[in-house]
């Protein structure tokens, strides 16, 4: 790490040096279409420039705000502080798109000095004391100055954020603070490169096809294909990246194969070597604790869900109990059924959970005539994502075009411009569905440009939709897994989120919401994708094109609650290790291994299961923004079961006025107003929990 400071250093000044404004993307009016980043032209050496004079910028506008003389009104003070540090957002939303997915030694270095900047400049603007005195005089009078409840939703906010994040503070006490958000962000920033390189590391060969028994062609060719760009043509490589290793688990009769990539990859950053996280994970909770404490609160999960919908741990605890007993007592009988397999091939071996996966796909074979396998030459890429575009015109009238020479990043990287059915611009979407090396695993969404309404210019947002799905071959294109197609349904309701956002201000805008109603627009996506008329949009063997068979889709279909106790058990695992990391209240050394150990015991976990992330890979809560936040993703399939049951109940799965409704109430809504206002304004009530258990046949 200390080779690391001093070289970002010398580059720093190297690159400040030799960079100008003329030459410098970031700081010119971008002349590409539709305004999209000159990706072409943006070099490493143009970032650190940017991000400083972003930085200057913005702190200039922050003082001619907090310094005017003129009383606090919501246009001088709450709108201009929301419409300010337009060039720090540029480059900003640009680094780290590429930062999680075509990062490089560079780059992670530029993170590493930029990230103490950015917090300690975000600081700089909660603990101005003149500019919260203008807020909260504003604050106080809220409701004597006639604004709109976007406007007032927006003036809320920014008075909560300054107080969540140290306004209201003594001197010391903010500086206290400064010191606890510069080593929390490094600390963040450091788990996230150490779980990358460690997955970057690990490398399985095989050098005898026998040893990879029972997995099919493709999967074979994907591993040899990987082995003859690592320069070690005619073996095999294997990773702990999930498009290389879940085949194996799911179709390897190699039992110490299966055992060895999951062992791997549960084993990712607790390797007791320089990429080692649990002493990370100790530094980053005992300096949460610290924060929330010292803002008021007894713990993180405290101040977390403060600014949610669940409001509070209890409320958490509460609720993912209540969905917890259903799915572990599904889960045990789901493990017994899997030991009979097992007991009947006569080998005297238990359930271990590098054999769930295996023997999981033969009882699916067994019970459903359902080989997953099968399905796959059904789902080419190119085609389910045009079954979700087809989707989404079905819906709400959109337009896909695919554009050619315009800016990319990568050339795995395709372009669309997405329009309304009257042809207006509703935005532009990026896809980047490939894994390699310099990418995040996981799937996500980015905004590289946010949507806002300024001097009557509704700026229309760039979007990017960003996955880890398997590669074409030589002689097979991208043929998707059924967990594949879920993600890009879930990921794309994302960007539509972000796409059709019709807000005034960009911190409202989008996806910028609660973090237990940001997953409502993707989850309830994943509901359409196993529907027969979605189905027959997208499933075309990629060889005869021929439409997948009605017999085939109804074993989808009659297979749709198999495994659901090993899957909410796995996920609502992780989502309880997350809560008890977060509800510590005191600052002793935890010994990581041992707290998640008792996570698992209290909660009566079966050792045929592993959490989903064990505790030194798990990006979401460590490095990813979802700390305290994981049971959004079960706290939001209540509320895509419920909504989606909106359209069931109509006997029409695209009925255009409810989905008119789900737009207006929700994709366009952003965070304009309460989550649960705008959740019951489309649905006509609050959501019932018993859709969620239903869906997943746990009731």
């Amino acid at each position: 790490m200390r080779k690391l400071i001093i070289a970002v250093i010398m580059i720093g000044t190297l690159l400040t040096g030799c960079s100008t404004n003329k030459d410098n993307p970031f700081l010119q009016t971008y002349d590409t279409p539709f305004g999209v980043p000159p990706f072409d032209k943006i070099k490493t050496e143009h970032y650190l420039p940017a991000f400083r004079e972003g930085i200057k910028t913005h702190q200039k506008e922050i003082d001619a705000i907090a310094e005017n003389k003129e009383a606090p009104t919501f246009a001088n003070t709450v709108e201009a502080l929301d419409f300010s540090g337009e060039l720090l957002k540029k480059v900003s939303l640009v680094f780290f798109n590429l930062y999680s997915t075509d990062t490089n030694d560079k780059m992670e270095a530029i993170a590493n000095e930029i990230t103490p900047l950015l917090t300690g400049h975000s600081d700089n603007l909660y603990l101005n004391k003149a500019l919260f005195q203008r807020i909260k005089t504003l604050y106080d009078k809220r409701s004597t100055l006639g604004l709109t409840a976007e406007q007032n939703r927006l003036l809320e906010k920014y008075y909560k954020n300054f107080v969540r994040n140290g306004a209201a503070l003594n001197d010391e006490q903010k500086e206290k603070l400064r010191e606890i958000n510069k080593q929390l962000s490094l600390a963040e920033l450091q788990f996230g490169q150490n779980v990358l390189a460690e997955t970057n590391a690990y490398q399985k060969w095989v050098t005898d096809e026998k040893e990879l028994a029972g997995l099919p062609e493709n999967v074979k060719q994907s591993a040899a294909e990987a082995a003859k760009e690592a320069g070690r043509e005619g073996q095999w490589l294997f990773t702990t990246k999930k498009a290389s290793f879940i085949p194996v688990l799911q179709y390897s009769e190699n039992r110490e194969l299966r055992r060895e990539l999951l062992t791997a990859y549960n084993k990712l950053a607790d390797n007791n070597n320089a990429n080692d996280n649990k002493p990370v994970i100790n530094k980053i909770v005992k300096l949460r604790v610290q924060k929330a404490q010292l803002l008021g609160y007894p713990t993180w999960a405290d101040y977390e869900l403060d600014d949610t919908m669940a409001k509070t741990p209890q409320k958490v605890y509460d609720f993912l109990a209540s969905v917890w007993e259903p799915s572990i007592r599904k889960a045990r009988e789901e493990a017994a059924e899997l030991q009979k397999i097992m007991d009947a091939e006569g080998k005297g071996e238990k359930l271990e959970p590098w054999d769930w996966w295996f023997y999981a796909e033969k009882l699916r074979k067994a019970k459903y005539d359902l080989d997953e396998e099968a399905l796959k030459p059904y789902f080419k890429l190119e085609n389910v994502r045009k079954g979700v575009f087809d989707l989404a015109s079905k819906l709400y009238g959109l337009k896909f075009k695919k554009l050619e020479n315009i800016p990319i990043y990568h050339p795995d990287v395709e372009v669309f411009e997405v329009t309304d059915a009257n042809d207006s611009l509703i935005g532009i979407l990026y896809t980047d569905y490939y894994p390699r090396s310099g990418k995040q695993a996981g799937a996500w969404m980015n905004n590289i440009s946010e949507q806002y309404i300024k001097d009557n210019v509704n700026h229309r947002p760039v979007i990017c939709n960003v996955g880890n799905l398997t590669k074409p071959t030589s002689d097979k294109p991208a043929l998707l897994s059924m967990d594949d197609v879920e993600t890009l349904f879930h990921e794309f309701g994302h960007a539509l989120h972000g796409l059709l956002s019709q807000c005034t201000y960009p911190s409202l805008s989008g996806t910028n919401v609660a973090r237990d109603f940001v997953e409502l627009p993707s989850q309830i996506m994943e509901n359409w994708c196993w529907e027969p008329e979605v189905i027959k949009t997208y499933a075309f063997h990629y060889k005869t094109g021929e439409v997948m068979p009605d017999e085939l889709i109804e074993k989808i279909q009659q297979s749709s609650t198999f495994n659901q106790g090993f899957a909410m058990t796995e996920l609502l695992s992780a989502a309880l290790l997350d809560m008890d990391y977060h509800t510590i209240k005191d600052t002793s050394d935890i010994d990581v291994t041992a707290f998640e150990n008792a996570t698992m015991k209290r909660i009566g976990m079966i050792p045929q299961i592993v959490v989903r992330y064990r505790s030194t890979y798990f990006n979401h809560v460590f490095s990813g923004g979802y700390s305290a936040g994981y049971y959004s993703y079960t706290w939001a399939e209540v509320l895509d079961a419920d909504a989606f049951q909106a359209f069931k109940e109509t006997g029409d799965i695209f009925n255009p006025e409810i989905a008119a409704s789900f737009r207006k109430n929700i994709l366009e809504r952003g965070d304009s107003d309460d989550p649960m206002k705008l959740y019951v304004a489309f649905r006509g009530k609050e959501p019932q929990p018993d859709a969620l258990l239903i869906k997943r046949g746990l009731k």
